[in-house]
């Protein structure tokens, strides 16, 4: 193997205006890479993730649930590849890790904070999806939080996207009696029954969602997994019922100025119907993993589960992938391949 000394990766080169970011507040620069110390690894990052959660971390408050980007430095997120040199016990040339060193095309990690992973088992890509952080995200919300049991009746936002599309999936393949999702446009809409074997699903663009909520579920639902907030969260919260839950993880809604506020009042139905609310975070559920990837894993070999991905090439992509997960041009999970052999 080549040394490899250098490497290309996206840095914030400013912080973004309230409008959103631009172009011009990102820069593909040569990072110097440092020999490897005991206990690290290189890896050859083959795709790295482009997530919604990245839209808080460009801003300087705190929106989100880990680190904001800082002016200068790299960006980072979720990845996986290949280690192409390794000074870590246990983990050997040629080992497929997932890591958080992503925007960039080479990484030194500590293997502390790299987890070997199957390529047998599923593609690398998989491993950022369906089987990775973002289908872990769904499992434990709908499972854990939503308190999913066979017969409920869903309701999933934005589930189209990487998350959503997982949660619709495995209330359907857990043994949920209704299905129903939203997503932006018609077509989305459209993929998620003919494609994902959804129930119901509408363009929630398309008419007050309480009103389509009520069409496609007229005897209501018994859990509601939110990714949007805002209008949305209030036609669920009308549509659930008696102890219906809400499994709480994401309000990409708030960072769009043009959707009107929705009135705190409507939280009454939660006092009416007895309805239980309860935020989450992954990480807080890692005692779950086991269970989920051998469930997923085995809906994936036998073709009972579809791994959605958008998967644009190389890290020129990267910025221009971020902007399409904000204005929701992806279909499920939003990747970048950096590597062209992977």
């Amino acid at each position: 193997m080549d040394t490899i000394t250098s490497t290309r990766a996206v840095v914030l080169r400013r912080t973004p205006a309230t409008s959103g970011p631009v172009d011009d507040d990102f820069a593909i620069e040569e990072l110097a890479v440092p020999e490897l110390a005991t206990g690290q690894v290189l890896v050859r990052n083959a795709f790295m993730s482009v997530d919604p959660s990245m839209r808080g971390r460009l801003e300087p408050t705190e929106k989100h649930y880990t680190t904001n980007f800082v002016v200068g430095d790299p960006l980072d997120g979720s990845a996986i590849g290949t280690v192409i040199a390794s000074a870590a016990p246990g983990i050997a040339v040629g080992a497929a890790v997932r890591h958080r060193l992503g925007w960039r095309d080479h990484a030194v990690v500590e293997a502390a904070a790299a987890t070997v992973v199957d390529g047998s088992l599923a593609p690398l890509n998989q491993w950022l999806g369906v089987l990775g952080q973002t289908g872990f995200t769904a499992w434990a919300g709908l499972v854990r939080i939503g308190e999913f049991q066979p017969g409920d009746a869903v309701f999933v936002s934005a589930a189209a996207g990487a998350v959503g599309s997982a949660v619709g999936q495995f209330a359907r393949l857990l043994g949920a009696s209704t299905v129903i999702g939203s997503a932006g446009g018609s077509a989305k809409a459209a993929m998620l029954t003919d494609r994902l074997g959804f129930t119901g699903a509408f363009d929630y663009r398309d008419g007050d969602p309480a009103d389509q909520l009520a069409r496609l579920a007229p005897e209501g639902i018994d859990v509601y997994f939110d990714n949007v907030g805002g209008q949305q969260l209030a036609a669920a919260l009308g549509a659930l019922n008696l102890k219906g839950r809400v499994a709480l993880c994401g309000m990409i809604s708030n960072f769009d100025p043009s959707r009107p506020p929705v009135d705190i009042g409507v939280l009454i139905q939660t006092v009416l119907k007895r309805i239980m609310i309860r935020g989450f975070i992954v990480r807080d559920h890692e005692d779950l993993r086991a269970e989920f990837e051998q469930r997923v894993a085995g809906w994936l070999r036998t073709g009972e589960l579809v791994s959605l991905d958008t998967i644009t090439e190389g890290l020129e992509s990267a910025v221009g992938a971020l902007f399409g997960v904000m204005s929701g041009a992806n279909l499920g999970k939003m990747l970048v391949r950096l590597d062209p052999s992977a």
